[in-house]
């Protein structure tokens, strides 16, 4: 089963929203908490930015071993999101376009035979790469709503 066109195109161009939910706001702005105990947008992006190697090294890890395990991904236990909060916002999306890229390049030109191998999520069972792509894209999509509703925050404290 190939990808789907939706899958495709989300894999695309779905990142390219941030740098629109964050128009008009400065890095300082977007690290500020908006939401006590939640993180800032920009802790979010962050986040975004630093998971992306993480996935491709999981489909990589895939297309090579039979249905392997992973564990749950713990931003605060990965050292590429404590780096990343080093960054900048425009390097962070730089980085998240270069990444993007190559996680493009590399999923659509799986074959039909790659794209059914399967890993095994550990609150979600056995995916496949279809799969594990479709979740990547939506768990994106969740943080990407996150930072839809702090942006929506942030400016309306900043009209008053």
């Amino acid at each position: 089963m190939p990808l789907s066109p939706s899958i495709t195109t989300r894999l695309q161009h779905q990142h390219e929203t941030v740098d629109e939910l964050i128009k008009g706001l400065t890095e300082e702005q977007l690290k500020l908490p908006v939401n006590a105990g939640k993180w800032s947008a920009f802790e979010n992006i962050v986040h975004l930015v630093a998971y992306q190697p993480t996935f491709l090294h999981r489909i990589r890890v895939i297309e090579q071993k039979e249905n392997p395990s992973f564990e749950r991904y713990v931003a605060d236990n990965d050292l590429a999101f404590h780096d990343s909060l080093k960054l900048s916002v425009k390097e962070l999306l730089a980085n998240m376009s270069t990444q993007r890229f190559l996680i493009h390049k590399h999923i659509v030109q799986l074959s039909e035979t790659a794209l059914r191998r399967t890993g095994t999520h550990p609150k979600f069972g056995t995916l496949s790469i279809s799969q594990w792509t479709d979740f990547f894209l939506l768990h994106e999509a969740h943080h990407l709503f996150n930072i839809f509703m702090q942006s929506a925050d942030l400016r309306k404290m900043l009209q008053q």
